[in-house]
């Protein structure tokens, strides 16, 4: 069967093994994002995983219904029809996925929103560098602060293009992620992640230039409150070059003042 879009079925075999073994899943509700033709979806339930899987191609849907006909029935495999960027997640403890390139940023922040105690995802190697790239480095992004405020991420395997079919331009990095309490106190958690968008926004802009930049949606009050309470030293650097207790700190100056 053809990949569709931009999904690159796996089809080592000692990888696939590897993924479905890197968490204990036995009797875990699991959740596949990405399913194709459900090489992992066999291992995991070979591994006594309890899996929903999402998957968007309905061609792909057809063809797992048949291959795991027993599995569905017996309620050990549950395939949803649907977009994971959109769609509803079930209830789930650990998400073990072959994540579609394209959608890996949104689909990783949902998961974050939705919690799990432990996460095997698979991603370009460059997108998974971006993610553990440390605070106050040129690689730092948006993506790389609300991992690490919320998580532990590392790489745990890297797979070439000869793990895939058809074989993509790039190489992957699997990555274990688990949730973790943010290292520094955080008022408002939407706040938090709303001061973090818009700042990255303006990457290149000093804190100070990006917070007027971003006054409409942040709130006039609230950026006056920011610049009142956080050190100029502070204000006048970009948001690659600060920590992750500056962000804590920006977000927390700007929600008391929403709150005054």
């Amino acid at each position: 069967m053809k990949a569709p879009r931009d999904q690159h079925f796996l089809t080592d075999k000692k990888a696939i093994e590897r993924i479905a073994s890197a968490a204990d899943v036995s009797g875990k509700r699991v959740l596949e994002i990405g399913p194709g033709e459900g090489a992992l979806t066999r291992a995991l339930l070979d591994h006594g995983a309890i899996v929903t899987a999402i998957e968007l191609d309905f061609s792909l849907i057809e063809y797992l219904n048949n291959r795991f006909h027993r599995e569905i029935r017996s309620g050990d495999l549950t395939l949803i029809h649907g977009n994971a960027v959109k769609c509803e997640y079930p209830p789930f403890d650990i998400s073990v996925s072959n994540l579609p390139y394209s959608a890996s940023s949104k689909i990783t922040f949902r998961l974050l929103d939705a919690g799990f105690e432990e996460a095997i995802l698979m991603y370009q190697k460059e997108f998974g560098q971006r993610m553990i790239a440390p605070p106050g480095t040129s690689g730092v992004g948006r993506l790389s602060i609300m991992v690490q405020t919320y998580a532990k991420a590392k790489p745990i395997m890297q797979l070439s293009a000869r793990s895939f079919s058809p074989p993509p331009a790039v190489q992957s990095w699997v990555m274990r992620i688990i949730l973790r309490e943010p290292p520094h106190p955080i008022d408002d958690h939407q706040f938090y992640a709303l001061i973090v968008r818009e700042l990255f926004s303006y990457r290149r802009k000093t804190i100070r230039k990006a917070l007027h930049i971003s006054a409409g949606v942040i709130g006039k009050e609230r950026v006056a409150a920011i610049e009142e309470i956080i050190p100029e030293e502070i204000l006048k650097k970009r948001p690659e070059e600060i920590q992750l207790v500056d962000f804590a700190k920006i977000a927390n100056a700007g929600f008391q003042k929403k709150n005054l």
